[in-house]
């Protein structure tokens, strides 16, 4: 809904405005939306670390920055790496299952570390 907004957006606010976006109201709506279906989802499944983090940057280095495409292949990705954590949590130690957090943070962590190092200007690394 708000894609195209947020892609004129990344220029930057004020370059936004001049093309007649509402940069306020996008922000407000967008982290009203944003709240509201991240509690939902963690009231139903627990909260899941990394995966917020690990699969919107895994694919907007994969596909692009374009959010038309960004925010609905995150959300499918991140369905799927899901689902194969869970898959692997459940069956990599028969009969014991592993909580997924403990998978999600094994592939999530390296991959953060990843981004930090890649940013500039970092010195603990």
């Amino acid at each position: 809904i708000h894609a195209r907004p947020l892609n004129v957006m990344q220029l930057d606010e004020e370059q936004a405005q001049q093309l007649g976006i509402n940069v306020e109201r996008v922000k407000l709506t967008l982290l009203a939306a944003a709240t509201l279906i991240t509690s939902s989802a963690i009231c139903f499944t627990g909260l899941i670390g990394f995966v917020g983090i690990l699969i919107p940057h895994a694919v907007r280095l994969i596909w692009g920055p374009d959010h038309r495409f960004l925010l609905p292949l995150s959300t499918l990705v991140g369905a799927i790496f899901l689902i194969l954590a869970d898959t692997l949590a459940r069956t990599i130690i028969p009969p014991t299952e592993i909580p997924v957090g403990i998978i999600t943070a094994i592939c999530g962590a390296p991959f953060f570390l990843y981004l930090l190092r890649r940013r500039k200007g970092l010195a603990f690394f």
